[in-house]
């Protein structure tokens, strides 16, 4: 199927992203729509970079364009002709730079593929919890069911109210005509005020069947009420909270918000009814009326429900984020970011009538130097169905900012908490008056805890106590949480985990990899499920280096550079180096796998397996690759052209085998450029041989200048390293102690030169392999020239 026909066929949750994505201006939804499959087929990644393809591109969309335009004409379509007509004249302006053009239908493209993924990968979770989903249907179906039966219910007494009001009217008529008849026949009279009786204890039965009728209709209503607002919306107030740190929950609300607005539409029509019982006892009355005596009592339980009801239906649908923030609830001072409102009882009346204002927590906490702040920006907004997607009622801040307020003293009387900026949590409050049919009701909605930092270093320790309160807190208003913050067990660690990479790569952590992190962080155990990880451990220790920051290097690196790779599978990622060694030494030789690096934050390394000179698997390691060096050449062109040239002289990629036996090429294929050898953009211009000459266990690298490099031209400093010891420095990192492998060399071996190539000759840049070389040439990056490698006969021996 079309991947746009795939895409209109999504849930509701996912069509809105894909409304979202088309709001901007770069690419209309209607070109989208009418020229999809043409749009599909064409390759516009080779188009971002091929001008002249881009061009015939940019000529061919015009053209379909105008048959668009064309045929909106015949069918005399203005609105369309119109919109038509000036996309035309917005795309024409990238008749300078058709290859920009390109490239933003390829990001859209991209985008797209996202949103379907993100859908197929929910899919997944769903088909993984069956049984709860199951339950949750038949939960959802029960709930479906009572909604049913009250509304029925509401109906019935819609006709009791009928008939209660036609039987009084003949009571009425029959007493009238009486006393103006003025019987004088006693026994006729009698006879009159017999059947009057009669019809009087009828009606006084009538009556107080219909408030019996009114009590059950409120008990039903008050059950639904306690399911919707203690069990429904507190379990969607908890996935939303989860959703907010990444976990995959559906947090769409318009299931929500036709239970609340059936169960508030019968409440109304219940006062409907006894304002009309008022209006018949104005005019039929009698002594122990049941009306007079239960109507006030039943007005003010009806009040109550749905005074209960709308003020837990007032909710902050998207919590408060910024654009670029690394999630939703970190918030920059001076920095907009946008938040949306939203009210579950859906009048259609009172759209537009109903401002929302915006405003930061009344009473701070008396804790010492405890900051105060002020919402900035548009700061009221009108609730409205024009904003919403699904046509729901919301107020979608967009253009919010906050200022610290200067506190001249602080809050000198408050503790002497010891909370830093980034465990400080603040609330965002939003206020709204409900008047529909002379009830008028204060509603008030809460975000969640945000943190609010001042500078951009800040904002990963930020995200940390994000995660860990909405991982582990409850209790949504609990803006002293750190004060007393609790461990987290295991289990909620790791899915916590999990979550980070699913929700940045669409792909999860497997038990294999969960259990690597469980040792790092708890050593060796026979069950991890009853240990715990402290705060402090997660984010607070003293060290730079804290398992967060280690973690979290890992997850940029993985969403910047590896994606693709890592949601494919061929990224085994989290392994120990022991166990690394023991998976390897198993198989064949060339087989390799590729791992984070333990000690350098934000790398990726490989090893692969060799057979020593006695026979023996000998695993080898090259040195970590970190952002600085996947910027200049994407990882799989690394792994693609790795080659190491031992004492024979004889060049040779040793990386064979993707664990556990797949073929190098078989797995990255797909990610490998179209131009090779010769043509590769990679290794256009190396001129220089990189020797590395194992001594005494470490590997060192010596940059040499062939001979036809004497005529002047520049060379840029190359680092390098090969095998485990590249991970070894003057100062080990705190979260890794590199322990030599005898394998590598021995003491009684002689020195073995080895010649390393890299399609990227920046690929060991920040090594500090050339300081113990004082000979060796400073070159600067802007001077460092690219041709094929030379010969192996041309090197300096």
């Amino acid at each position: 199927m079309a991947q746009w026909d795939r895409l209109r066929q999504l849930p509701v949750v996912y069509t809105q992203q894909l409304h979202e994505l088309y709001d901007r201006d770069a690419l209309p939804m209607d070109v989208r729509h009418y020229l999809s499959a043409w749009i599909e087929k064409q390759e516009w990644q080779r188009a971002a970079r091929d001008h002249d393809l881009a061009v015939v591109l940019l000529q061919v969309l015009l053209e379909n364009l105008d048959i668009q335009h064309s045929r909106f004409v015949q069918e005399e379509s203005f609105l369309m002709q119109h919109n038509i007509r000036r996309y035309k004249q917005n795309f024409q302006r990238y008749l300078e730079d058709p290859c920009a053009l390109a490239s933003t239908i390829l990001w859209f493209l991209e985008k797209e593929k996202e949103i379907l993924q993100t859908a197929d990968l929910a899919e997944q979770v769903q088909s993984l919890h069956v049984e709860q989903e199951a339950m949750e249907t038949s939960s959802q179906q029960d709930l479906e069911r009572k909604m049913a039966g009250l509304r029925n219910e509401v109906q019935c007494m819609e006709h009791t109210m009928i008939c209660l009001e036609e039987q009084q009217d003949e009571f009425d008529f029959k007493y009238q005509t009486h006393k103006m008849e003025a019987v004088v026949d006693e026994a006729v009279r009698k006879t009159q005020i017999r059947v009057l009786q009669s019809l009087v204890n009828r009606l006084n039965d009538c009556r107080k069947s219909t408030l019996s009728d009114l009590n059950k209709l409120l008990d039903r209503t008050e059950d639904l009420i306690d399911i919707l607002v203690k069990k429904e919306l507190v379990e969607w107030q908890r996935r939303q909270q989860k959703s907010c740190i990444g976990a995959p929950d559906d947090v769409c609300l318009d299931q929500l918000e036709k239970w609340f607005t059936c169960v508030a539409v019968c409440l109304f029509q219940v006062r409907e009814f006894l304002s009309k019982l008022e209006e018949l006892v104005g005019k039929v009355s009698y002594d122990n009326d049941p009306v007079k005596s239960q109507r006030p009592t039943l007005q003010r339980r009806t009040d109550a429900l749905l005074n209960d009801l709308l003020k837990s239906s007032f909710v902050v649908e998207t919590q408060p984020s910024m654009p670029q923030g690394k999630g939703p609830l970190v918030l920059r001072t001076n920095v907009q970011f946008s938040v949306k409102t939203r009210l579950l009882v859906k009048f259609p009346e009172l759209n537009h009538s109903m401002k929302v204002n915006v405003s930061m927590e009344r009473e701070a906490p008396q804790i010492k130097g405890y900051r105060r702040f002020n919402v900035l920006g548009t700061k009221t907004k009108a609730l409205n169905m024009a904003e919403s997607q699904s046509g729901g009622m919301v107020a979608d801040f967009r253009h919010l900012t906050l200022k610290e307020q200067k506190s001249g003293g602080g809050n000198k009387g408050g503790s002497d908490i010891p909370l830093t900026v980034t465990e400080e949590l603040h609330i965002i409050y939003f206020d709204t008056v409900f008047e529909l049919k002379g009830l008028s009701v204060q509603l008030q909605a809460s975000s969640l805890p945000v943190v609010i930092i001042s500078n951009s270093s800040q904002q990963q320790s930020a995200w940390a106590s994000i995660l860990w309160f909405n991982m582990l807190s409850l209790d949504t208003k609990d803006v002293m949480f750190f004060a007393n913050c609790p461990a987290a067990t295991w289990p909620q660690f790791g899915e916590m985990l999990s979550w980070q990479f699913l929700s940045a790569t669409k792909r999860g952590l497997n038990a294999d990899q969960l259990q690597m992190i469980a040792h790092r962080l708890f050593g060796k155990q026979k069950d991890y499920d009853t240990c715990k990880v402290a705060w402090s451990k997660f984010s607070k220790e003293n060290s730079p280096d804290t398992f967060w920051v280690w973690f979290d290097g890992i997850l940029v690196m993985v969403k910047t550079f590896l994606e693709d790779l890592w949601r494919d599978g061929l990224i085994m990622g989290f392994v120990s180096k022991g166990k690394e060694k023991s998976l390897l030494k198993k198989k064949q030789r060339g087989t390799f796998l590729l791992r984070f690096s333990e000690s350098v934050i934000g790398g990726i390394t490989f090893s692969w397996v060799d057979i020593d000179d006695f026979g023996q698997p000998d695993v080898k390691t090259v040195q970590p690759f970190t952002k600085v060096d996947l910027t200049q050449i994407p990882f799989h062109e690394i792994i693609r052209n790795f080659q190491i040239l031992e004492a024979e002289n004889i060049p040779e990629n040793p990386l064979l085998y993707l664990y556990p036996n797949t073929p190098k090429d078989e797995a990255f294929r797909k990610y490998y450029s179209e131009k090779t050898g010769d043509d590769s953009p990679y290794i256009k211009y190396i001129k220089t041989k990189l020797v590395f000459v194992s001594k005494e266990n470490t590997l060192e690298a010596r940059s040499l200048v062939s001979s036809d490099m004497a005529q002047g031209e520049g060379l840029e400093p190359v680092n390098g390293l090969c095998g485990e010891a590249a991970e070894q420095s003057e100062n080990p990192s705190p979260l890794e102690t590199y322990h030599p492998d005898p394998l590598l060399s021995g003491p009684d071996e002689p020195p073995q030169e080895l010649l390393m190539y890299l399609n990227n000759p920046n690929i060991f840049m920040d090594s500090d392999m050339f300081e113990d070389d004082p000979g060796q040439p400073d070159f600067s990056l802007q001077e460092f020239g690219f041709l094929p490698p030379q010969t192996c006969g041309s090197m300096y021996q």
